[in-house]
């Protein structure tokens, strides 16, 4: 019953999401669509910010069981991007919000996630440290997210395929290059070590 309210609760947000900006909507209009009284929001969710992380927390976790492109980061990067379009009003109601920080959260936490299967699928058979591919990750998630936020702040307006493509082609070995540098440093500490 708990799974099955929590469901409606966030339905209702979502739609009044579409409808309205992030800033307008209150627990009064959640709990009037969703038909439930106070009490039962408060006791799935401290406030609506609170509701608002749990969504994008659901919806990260959606992304990646939907599984990473361990060779192909862009097709992954692809499919959060055209979600972003399909769910435009949502996107731009929470984006042009006071909680702004929640959607970017979001999207570094996904991206993260996919660059970081993708550079460890890349080191494999190489000598490279976690850290060192921590840090590549780290590095093409910020990219990444860099050019989806300068995306949004554009309207949305170029299709994602096209840039995410762009960039593949631009990246195109840049981390197997930085893969093969760190494996040679590794390599030459070791020896220097021996």
């Amino acid at each position: 019953m708990s799974q099955l309210t929590e469901r409606a609760i966030e339905k209702s947000f979502i739609r009044l999401l579409n409808e309205v900006p992030f800033d307008k909507i209150t627990v009064k209009d959640i709990v009037e669509d969703c038909g439930i009284n106070r009490n039962t929001f408060y006791y799935h969710y401290e406030d609506i910010f609170d509701l608002l992380h749990k969504v994008f927390e659901k919806r990260a976790a959606e992304v990646l069981a939907e599984g990473i492109a361990q060779n192909d980061w862009q097709e992954s990067f692809l499919r959060c991007t055209l979600y972003a379009l399909e769910n435009r009003r949502e996107i731009y109601h929470i984006y042009n919000s006071v909680d702004r920080c929640q959607l970017e959260r979001f999207l570094y936490n996904v991206a993260g996630e996919i660059m970081l299967s993708y550079v460890r699928a890349q080191a494999e058979g190489m000598q490279v440290s976690v850290d060192d591919i921590g840090t590549i990750a780290d590095f093409y998630k910020c990219a990444l997210v860099g050019i989806v936020l300068e995306w949004l702040d554009g309207g949305m307006k170029q299709e994602p395929e096209e840039f995410i493509r762009r960039v593949g082609f631009l990246q195109e070995g840049s981390i197997a290059r930085m893969l093969a540098r760190a494996a040679q440093e590794s390599g030459a500490q070791q020896q220097s070590g021996a």
